[in-house]
């Protein structure tokens, strides 16, 4: 079997509140393999988003080991976790955190630049995905010209702009109607596939979780 795009071994996390302390994760195992596409279900509160942060090297603060793509990110500094967080990991929020004053092709074009890509290559780059997701005619509008659907799919073809080996979606359709949700779920799995990337992908819908290759939830701070 392949080395695990992933590891998480032993993955704690607490918090102090008002004098107590709150333990978030409590010893969290999991393994991603390259290409393999894993919902993680809980419902609202349960620290899917704590440890969607913990697998994309967000923060610190976690005790045990994580690893992307072999390395253990938790031995390195900031500036060469950020690096491994760049060359490995892309995010779908469940809001689309685009940015406003640039329209839809810029929005993807952006992060490519950032990781030193040309103009030219970055902009091919983002028309081809932005038009495996229907957006083929919406490149040039802004986010304020584009439905929740259309800001959510321009958020997943930034997100694999880069061609990350994992995917990290937190809720990624929950603030969408069903009919929509469905529709960017669907584009969104075909697309992460067509790349041959992996994905974590949080959510407390059973039936859109049923769509992935496995399930894992998160139940009192572990994985069951």
């Amino acid at each position: 079997m392949s080395e695990p795009i992933a590891r998480l071994t032993d993955v704690k996390r607490s918090f102090e509140q008002g004098g107590q302390r709150i333990d978030v994760l409590r010893g969290v195992n999991l393994t991603i393999q390259p290409g393999e596409i894993v919902a993680l279900l809980g419902p609202s509160g349960s620290g899917k988003s704590t440890l969607l942060q913990a697998v994309g090297l967000l923060e610190g603060g976690f005790e045990g080991s994580i690893a992307i793509a072999g390395v253990a990110a938790q031995e390195l500094p900031s500036d060469q976790r950020t690096a491994l967080r760049r060359a490995h990991l892309g995010f779908v929020y469940q809001f689309h955190h685009l940015l406003p004053d640039f329209n839809a092709r810029e929005n993807v074009i952006m992060p490519q630049m950032i990781a030193g890509r040309g103009r030219a290559d970055a902009e091919t780059r983002a028309d081809s995905l932005l038009s495996s997701l229907g957006l083929q005619q919406r490149l040039e509008h802004r986010p304020s010209q584009l439905s929740g659907g259309e800001q959510q799919r321009v958020a997943v073809a930034r997100a694999l702009a880069n061609r990350p080996t994992l995917v990290l979606a937190d809720e990624p359709t929950g603030n969408l109607d069903e009919t929509t949700s469905d529709t960017v779920l669907a584009q969104f799995l075909e697309l992460v596939r067509g790349e041959g990337s992996a994905a974590l992908v949080a959510t407390h819908n059973e039936r859109l979780a049923a769509r992935m290759d496995r399930v894992v939830r998160l139940v009192d701070g572990v994985l069951k």
